[in-house]
């Protein structure tokens, strides 16, 4: 009986799923930090400035969280 070896598809499905899941959590994180502005009632400017500074790290999570997707599917369909 030969040990398993690790193929290339394998290690990309793998970072595929690490990249999806610190995608992941960039999400949740925005989820939260929007969450508590709306909590402290602020005034209409500073929730957009809140919601504004959130808004390229929610763009950028949800970018991270579809290429780790595309990667594991990339390493499925070649696998």
């Amino acid at each position: 009986m030969e040990p398993k070896t690790t193929s290339v598809f394998d290690i990309i499905i793998w970072s595929g799923a690490g990249l999806s899941l610190l995608g992941l959590l960039g999400l949740v994180w925005c989820i939260v930090r929007v969450g508590r502005a709306k909590r402290a009632k602020l005034d209409d400017e500073a929730m957009r400035k809140a919601i504004q500074s959130a808004m390229p790290l929610n763009l950028g999570a949800l970018c991270l969280s579809v290429i780790g997707l595309m990667m594991v599917i990339i390493g499925i369909f070649l696998a």
